[in-house]
Formats: C-alpha cells, structure tokens, sequence
C-alpha cells in the first residue's frame, strides 16, 4: 500500500446543538473544545489521523456558513481541499461529491470517511485498525465500516450484525456484513449484547475510491450522474457555481441507505478503542476524568460540594461552586448559563432550538 495514495475525507457539515449552550447553529459541536482540552472536536478528529496520509490529501466537507471556521480551525488543509456544501443533504450527496472530487485528482486513490464531531480515547490502536483496513481495501473491491465493540445495551446507536462464523482470507480481523439494524429499543439491545455478533456503527468507513464510484453507479444513478456530469470543471473556477446549481438536486439520503445496505461486498472491522460520537452530555460524562463522587468538571476553578454525577462545563468562567446537585448539567458560554437534569437532556435541543 502507497501512503501517498490514501486520502483522509472529514464530513464536517452538521449542524448539532445538543451541547447547547456551547453548541450553536452558528458553531456546532464539531468546532468546539467538548474535552476541555484547547482543542475542537474537528481539530482532534485531524490529529488523530496523524501520518495515515500526506497532508495534501486531506479533504473536509462542510456546509458554505462554516467554511471560515473550518480554515481558521484546520489552516493546513489546502484551500481547494475544502469542499462546500450549498444546503444539508444527508451523508450520500457529501460522499459522491468527494469521491469524484479525488477521482479527478488521484484515480488509485485509497480513501477513509470519517465523521468530524466523535472522539477516540485510543489513538495507537485506533491508527492501526485504519492501517489495516486501508491495506485491505487497497487491493479489493471492498467496502470497509468500523464496528464498535459494545459495552452497554446503547439505544442511541446504530448496530451492524457481523458474521462471526468466518474471516476474510487475507485479513483475519475482518468479516462480512449479515445486517444493518436501527438505533433498537432497550429490549432490543440488550438482546444484541447478549448475541455477541452485534456491533455499534460508528460511520466510519473505507474503500478505494474506484469502489465507492462504482458502488454510486450502480445504486444510486440519479446521484452518479449529477457528479459524473463535473468532472470537466473540478478543480476550475466554476466548480462551486455547478456545485451550488446542481447539488440541491441530490436526494435527501444517508449512505448507509443509498450504499452500505446494497452493495455486496461488505465487510466490518470489530474494534475497540474508546470510541463515543458524544451524541448526549451523559455520553461526555462517560469519556471525561470524573471525582470520587461521579462528577465530570471541564473548566479551570470548579468547587464541589455534597454533588454527585454532575456534568461542569464552565471553561469561561474564574470560579464556579456548586452544592447539593446530583445528575445534573451545569454549562455556561457568552453569558447563557444551562442548568438542567441529566434525565431531561433531550429538552435543550428545544431550548437551543428556540434561541
């Protein structure tokens, strides 16, 4: 495998306010410091992918309203490489659109996709699961997602049932995709962990550039033609202007639907490096250092007392104390301060919404 044909895509476009009040339609969690680490979640996700390929090759895919933060948070990537989206489309629009943007440029291109707003606690490992299905599908037709390996009965994930009864030849850590499930109800997924051959879909996935064209093809024509029909302009001044004329046009629609539940060649890569998409504040809590009591504390001067499982978020703030709370959520960002209970989180996407 030539390094300097593997490409990195970061799908940077969503607009997630549920780290409200951090997280704005304006700033969405993907370019904001969750951790509390002087790092966004879009900054870590490009760390992470430290020399799995030349820097040239790096390509973020966001929405047009985020491309200065996206240069200002990744000055690295090339210009060229940031690819603007006119309107939210859903993951198979964002995908094509990359895939025949990197066709035009590098035909044998080796290619990983990867969600921009996730964190990984192992990084060494994580590196070397993307090595290896990068050297697979290098020299396959392949289609490659990572699946997590679940510790709890999660309702809030996708899950990928594997065939565990046998492994591919040339890469015994990887196994044919059986099904695609839904996020399940909680009987349902506790049955899943109970199975061992079920797996959380983290949306991460890898192919070679060739395949995923081809894969657009042939299950999603209507899609193929509109970015086939570009190929004479990327890369020339009226890329965008097409791009702005014709990606609306693209159906609405997930790649795990348009791609990933009908293409025959399949496989999943069982792995276990820390991995959360910190789709909820409980989730930050689960992946943060927390006290003997149980609470998480991101943020220079917090004091606690007689509190347990809490979650602080309070970076901006030179002194914070807080008594007599469990389970809750205490976050503060340009004068909005969120108090509210860990069991009720589901109800400041409404008061994000709202503001």
């Amino acid at each position: 495998m030539r390094i300097v044909n593997n490409h990195l895509v970061i799908m940077a476009g969503g607009v997630g306010s549920r780290f409200w009040p951090m997280s704005t339609a304006d700033r969405p969690k993907q370019f904001i410091d969750v951790l509390g680490v002087g790092k966004s979640l879009l900054q870590l996700t490009y760390q992470r992918f430290a020399n799995i390929c030349p820097p040239e090759n790096i390509w973020v895919v966001t929405n047009r309203r985020y491309a200065g933060l996206v240069k200002e948070q990744l000055p690295e990537v090339l210009e060229g490489n940031i690819l603007l989206e006119p309107c939210r489309r859903n993951t198979a629009p964002c995908i094509a659109y990359v895939s025949w943007k990197i066709k035009s440029k590098d035909p044998k291109a080796n290619v990983v996709v990867t969600p921009s707003d996730h964190i990984v606690t192992d990084e060494a490992e994580f590196r070397r699961v993307i090595g290896l299905c990068l050297r697979f599908t290098a020299d396959s037709d392949a289609i490659v997602t990572l699946g997590m390996k679940p510790n709890r009965p999660e309702t809030g994930y996708g899950y990928i049932k594997a065939d565990l009864t046998m492994s591919s030849l040339r890469q015994r850590e990887l196994f044919r995709v059986d099904k695609f499930r839904e996020k399940p109800n909680l009987e349902t997924a506790m049955q899943y962990i109970k199975e061992k051959d079920y797996f959380w879909n983290a949306g991460i996935f890898i192919w070679s550039v060739s395949t995923i064209v081809n894969a657009f093809r042939v299950y999603q024509p209507a899609i193929s033609k509109i970015f086939e029909n570009m190929l004479p302009y990327y890369g020339t001044p009226r890329e965008q202007e097409l791009i702005d004329k014709f990606y609306p046009e693209c159906e609405n629609i997930s790649v795990d639907y348009a791609i990933m539940e009908k293409a025959e060649e399949i496989f999943v890569c069982p792995a276990d490096f820390g991995w959360s998409d910190l789709g909820t504040w409980g989730s930050l809590q689960m992946h943060t250092k927390r006290d003997l009591y149980g609470n998480s504390l991101i943020g220079e001067n917090i004091e606690m007392y007689d509190c347990h499982n809490c979650v602080v978020h309070t970076l901006e703030e030179r002194r914070v104390v807080v008594q007599g709370l469990d389970n809750y959520i205490i976050a503060e960002k340009d004068g909005t301060l969120l108090i509210c209970s860990l069991a009720e989180e589901q109800r400041i996407r409404q008061f994000s919404d709202e503001k």
